[in-house]
């Protein structure tokens, strides 16, 4: 069953329904209707009938917003019982009704972003959606326009182990109000100047542990041979198995694009003076880290913020924070 509000918009649109579908159908042959039936009611209905106990004079333009768009993915194949991402099927029924009074106003541009969202941080090896999805919920009440959802949502990707999004998240968060800003970073209370200060200048900010990067591909990893890694400004260049490769890593996760070879032999292999490997342990002044790998023929790389550690034992690369 279906919520009384999304049936009667249904049955007062029928004809214009029934033609949308048909048309979907024209330019989507493989569109299976029964998938889309479900996901009317698994993904649409919920977030029409919040529109409609929001704002019940705009849930009709809402409805055919998210009708059209459902088509669309189902079309695609990445919503409904068999679809690609099953997380944007989440995505639609748990989390788009808690942005209600943003649909009622402008329905396509937020679940456009959400949908692109979903299936972007899904795509990312390694990061959470289920904690992206989270923050997006506990902030929820505070987006107030189109502008602030996309820039929390950049953020708590982020924040989710999409680390590449760093620097973008970080000026996005700066378009926020700052009470906004701080609790997408769950620092309520906190000041916002100081706490963006601390993120620019540290990437590692709230994990001194560091982390743990990659495995062999034969168990689902990302190298088919033991790692070589050189440092670059920003992240470190990676060769395995005639492959090149662009780290990137801090706090919140570690995200890992192609590269070429010639961007590999350009990037640096040198570490600063209080950075040493004696046997099994590397020493960063006076800290002490024992490794899981052999001694001998331990590399290691750095750049200003992170040391990257290898091993012809291992198919990891251990990061380390300098500071």
């Amino acid at each position: 069953m279906i919520s009384p509000a999304f049936a009667s918009i249904l049955a007062g649109g029928r004809a214009q329904f029934n033609a949308r579908a048909a048309e979907a159908r024209r330019r989507f042959p493989s569109l299976d209707m029964a998938a889309f039936g479900a996901f009317l009611h698994d993904g649409v209905d919920p977030l029409v009938a919040a529109v409609a106990a929001a704002a019940p004079e705009r849930a009709g333009g809402a409805t055919l917003a998210a009708y059209d768009m459902a088509l669309e993915l189902v079309g695609h194949g990445l919503a409904g019982p068999a679809a690609k991402n099953p997380f944007l099927n989440t995505v639609w029924r748990e989390l788009a009704p808690s942005f209600a009074p943003l649909l009622a106003t402008a329905p396509v541009d937020v679940l456009g972003m959400l949908s692109n969202a979903a299936i972007h941080i899904v795509s990312v090896a390694g990061a959470r959606p289920t904690q992206w999805q989270a923050g997006m919920a506990a902030v929820a009440p505070q987006v107030g326009n189109v502008a602030q959802l996309r820039a929390v949502g950049q953020v708590l990707a982020w924040r989710a182990g999409v680390a590449h999004f760093r620097q973008g998240a970080l000026a996005a968060a700066d378009t926020l109000p700052p009470a906004l800003a701080l609790a997408a970073f769950g620092e309520p209370g906190a000041h916002w100047p100081q706490v963006h200060a601390q993120l620019m200048d540290y990437p590692w900010r709230g994990n001194a542990e560091g982390r743990e990067f990659g495995s062999f591909t034969g168990l689902g990893g990302a190298f088919g041979t033991p790692p070589q890694v050189r440092a670059t400004q920003d992240g470190f260049a990676v060769r395995s198995a005639g492959r090149h490769y662009l780290l990137v890593a801090d706090a919140y996760g570690a995200v890992l694009h192609g590269a070429t070879a010639q961007e590999f032999e350009q990037a640096r292999s040198g570490v600063p003076a209080d950075v040493r490997v004696e046997g099994s342990s590397v020493h960063i002044g006076a800290r002490r880290i024992d490794l899981d790998v052999p001694a001998g023929d331990i590399a290691i790389a750095a750049n200003a913020h992170t040391l990257a550690i290898t091993s012809p034992w291992t198919h990891a690369i251990r990061l380390l924070p300098l500071a």
